[in-house]
């Protein structure tokens, strides 16, 4: 029962003030690690830095959602001191202890290996996936309002890519009116765009429709925003990047022809921290 565990949570940002909250309700003992700087009252949460932390004692880790970094270094917003994970604590957790993290960094794919360890990567699962796109959508939506100087009714916006946040872009901005095209590579996703009501673009013809678009958003984890296409642009065009680090866009060259490219990171935490924090919650207690 989630109500008998013990959950450590470390660093992160302000979706993990929102899941406390949600799992406050439910879960038993919650210790936090890298909050020194907010004021929490629960009387089941407690905060322990990272040292007075009985490992052997947990049932549950969540990290912050981008993982770990390749020296283990663990990210918060709410604290001043740095913290660091090694093996060792892991090794020292129950067996049956699950740890989730929005994404499996090297550093804990290594830690999986060598302990044996349940990591869950969050932001695998369709379900936050496309819950999570909702939010990544409307921060997308904000940043061209604000970006540009004309409405996005009536705007040429181009989506490359038709995964889990490419459709659901693509929909919120057909929503308001602009002209959307999205770009694809498979025969089934070139008809659901057109079943959208959408006009599909095969990668390969992406030279022939960029200096018509005023907007392009792309959602690709490769790089496919080279300096070839980038020269078919306007200087005008704005481009969102919402792919994860490094992005799929050449934003040096970008800068080098006074392209505006944004390399829109973490929307669900900027924009909507209480629903991004929600999602996460239901899925542990899940």
């Amino acid at each position: 029962m989630i109500n008998q565990h013990t959950i450590l949570l470390i660093g992160g940002d302000q979706r993990q003030l929102h899941v406390i909250e949600k799992l406050a309700k439910s879960a038993g003992q919650i210790i936090l690690t890298g909050f020194e700087n907010v004021q929490l009252e629960y009387a089941n949460v407690c905060k322990q830095h990272i040292s007075e932390v009985d490992f052997s004692s947990l049932d549950s880790i969540l990290l912050p959602i981008p993982g770990i970094g390749n020296d283990g270094k663990a990210e918060s917003k709410f604290s001043s001191e740095d913290i660091y994970l090694t093996e060792d604590m892991f090794r020292k957790t129950k067996e049956n202890c699950c740890i989730y993290s929005g994404i499996i960094t090297p550093f804990l794919e290594y830690i999986k290996k060598t302990t044996g360890r349940n990591i869950v990567a969050i932001f695998a699962r369709d379900d936050v996936a496309i819950l999570n796109s909702i939010p990544t959508a409307e921060g997308a939506l904000k940043i061209a309002i604000e970006e540009t100087d004309y409405t996005i009714h009536g705007s040429h916006v181009l989506v490359l890519g038709f995964g889990r946040v490419g459709m659901t872009v693509a929909r919120l901005f057909s929503n308001l009116g602009a002209v959307v095209s999205v770009a694809v590579r498979e025969s089934a996703d070139r008809a659901r765009v057109q079943e959208m009501g959408l006009t599909p673009v095969l990668f390969k013809h992406l030279p022939d429709e960029l200096d018509q678009q005023n907007i392009l958003i792309n959602t690709v984890p490769f790089h496919v925003l080279t300096k070839q296409l980038l020269d078919k642009l306007s200087d005008q065009t704005l481009i969102i990047d919402l792919a994860s680090r490094p992005g799929g866009t050449d934003f040096a060259y970008a800068k080098e022809k006074g392209i505006s490219a944004i390399h829109a990171l973490g929307l669900p935490a900027k924009v909507a921290p209480v629903t991004a924090g929600e999602i996460i919650a239901d899925i542990i207690l899940e």
